[in-house]
């Protein structure tokens, strides 16, 4: 295992330590907990937009906090959930008058945390509403039970527009609702990665091997085969998302390439350039790309496609500006 670590039991709290002390104007922790991460600064009477997950994934999630986007986030470790308390307490710090949306992955501890500290603040007579992203169309037939992927990237745009502009808690959980609906995500992977902790790589593919629709964390896709060209898996990859959520000729749609860990942004270009001609073949509308890392998994190699069907209202919320300080947009 090579890495830039200390040790890898403090892998996570590291990372943070070196992200508050580079950004201390933008972020900072809360009840004494580095894991429990929030804006530096937040907007009275505003929604408050609280999400998490597992270290390993930057920017997702804790890469999403800051002015446009979301208020607050709970590290879990690597590939792990935060806890409902640390949740709980970030909700407290960044709560400004107007209620609280929890938007986060469709895993199942989050989803078990995530509830129990909707429990805590309704007791604290806090509204709350919650929402899961489930946009990796390959993870399950079942829309209910897909994984949250590199999609989510919409949700958190919708709902931090729409927040921004000083919506009430039904309106902001309402346009990522809209975003969710209108996402879909197929992705794959070329190498394995390594957790710290365990020191050796999650699942094994041979050289010439590549992965059809793996997860995030390393679960298992459809197929497993030899890497196919930038054409032919933006072809396969459109061809899945296409059939789920059908787009029309002449509709518009955003495009998210976004790279795992290890893509480097030449490749990722190459597979935009890919999708960007499939789509035109089709007579759909390419109305905003957006190419880099999103949704990562720790120093995995390989990509995913993510579409965002738009009308009118989820194109001005796909354009908002944002500021965080791993991501901005002007």
């Amino acid at each position: 295992m090579k890495k830039i670590i200390n040790k890898p039991e403090t892998y996570v709290d590291d990372m943070l330590k070196g992200i508050y002390a580079a950004h201390p104007d933008m972020v900072k922790d809360t009840a004494d907990d580095l894991r429990c991460y929030c804006i530096a600064h937040k907007k009275p009477g505003k929604v408050a937009i609280i999400t998490g997950g597992g270290t390993g994934h930057l920017p997702l999630f804790l890469g999403y906090v800051g002015e446009g986007l979301i208020d607050g986030c709970g590290v879990g470790g690597v590939f792990q959930s935060p806890s409902a308390e640390q949740i709980y307490n970030i909700a407290k710090e960044v709560e400004a008058g107007a209620g609280v949306l929890f938007l986060y992955g469709n895993y199942t501890g989050d989803i078990m945390n995530f509830d129990m500290a909707a429990e805590m603040l309704e007791m604290d007579d806090i509204p709350v509403k919650s929402i899961t992203g489930a946009d990796d169309v390959l993870s399950n037939a079942n829309p209910d039970t897909r994984r949250g992927v590199a999609g989510i990237y919409f949700m958190y745009k919708a709902a931090g527009a729409k927040a921004d502009q000083g919506g009430t808690l039904e309106e902001v959980y309402e346009a990522a609702r809209k975003a969710k609906e209108a996402t879909r995500t197929v992705g794959f992977a070329l190498t394995p990665c390594i957790i710290p902790e365990i020191g050796h790589p999650n699942f094994t593919l041979k050289d010439d091997e590549m992965a059809m629709g793996m997860g995030i964390h390393g679960e298992p896709g459809v197929w497993n085969g030899p890497i196919r060209t930038a054409d032919e898996l933006a072809e396969e990859c459109l061809g899945y998302i296409l059939k789920d959520m059908p787009v029309k000729e002449g509709e518009e749609v955003a495009v998210l390439i976004n790279g795992l860990g290890a893509t480097s942004i030449e490749e990722q270009y190459i597979l935009s350039g890919s999708v960007q001609k499939n789509l035109e073949n089709r007579g759909i509308k390419v109305a905003r790309v957006i190419v880099g890392e999103y949704a990562t998994s720790m120093e995995m190699m390989g990509a995913s496609i993510s579409l965002c069907r738009l009308d009118d209202e989820l194109k001005s919320y796909v354009n908002y500006p944002h500021n965080t300080p791993f991501l901005c947009q002007k």
